[in-house]
């Protein structure tokens, strides 16, 4: 589990057999899950400036080449008893969005992000949103994108500064819309008496 608080920028300087190696200060121990760019990989390996991760078919399969190149976000997981101070974040990207567009505000960076249409009922107004791994405010939602408002010290402490328009993002939605989307989707395919109430579900919500 991650909270979408980006700890530093790495460098991935090798990208050989679905092995990722990363230039980071970070220093991981074998078997750590580490978020690169959103993404939850697993250390495989340590060096003295840096780590290997294993990136897997299915993760190339749905995460665009150029989020596993050059500069990348990272996130350690997180440990038992650390401050959470963004959201629930865990690491699989739902979907990959476009930069629409960038527009400079009075005090904030306005970005309009494209996803596909079924992607949007799990993105909630003023609920959370991980972009290639940090975690945002979703100021509007429209049929087809949504509006991200982003202070400028987000901007600047992260790869967001270099963002244009077209440029491909990792989408995590909300965790929690995801799974009460699914919950009561399914309400219709079983027997009345195992239908989840809505108190069990506030339950659930309350056990993360």
């Amino acid at each position: 589990m991650f909270t979408g608080l980006i700890r530093e920028i790495g460098t991935v300087v090798a990208d050989r057999n679905h092995i990722l190696t990363i230039r980071s200060k970070l220093r991981p121990k074998i078997g750590d899950s580490i978020a690169v760019n959103g993404v939850c990989l697993t250390v495989v390996g340590l060096l003295p400036e840096g780590f290997k991760v294993e990136a897997a078919d299915e993760t190339r399969r749905i995460v665009p080449s150029e989020k596993l190149q050059g500069k990348v976000h990272l996130e350690p997981a997180m440990r038992m008893g650390d401050r959470f101070e963004g959201h629930i974040v865990q690491g699989h990207v739902d979907t990959v969005g476009t930069i629409r567009s960038i527009t400079r505000g009075e005090n904030a960076w306005e970005y309009l992000v494209a996803v596909e249409s079924g992607q949007i009922p799990y993105i909630v107004p003023k609920g959370s949103v991980a972009i290639d791994g940090v975690s945002l405010t979703v100021n509007e939602v429209l049929d087809d994108a949504f509006r991200l408002t982003i202070i400028p010290h987000t901007v600047e402490a992260t790869l967001l500064a270099h963002y244009r328009p077209g440029t491909r993002v990792n989408i995590e939605t909300d965790l929690f819309a995801r799974y009460i989307a699914h919950i009561l989707r399914h309400q219709t395919t079983v027997p009345p008496s195992s239908s989840l109430r809505w108190e069990e579900i506030d339950a659930m919500n309350l056990s993360f």
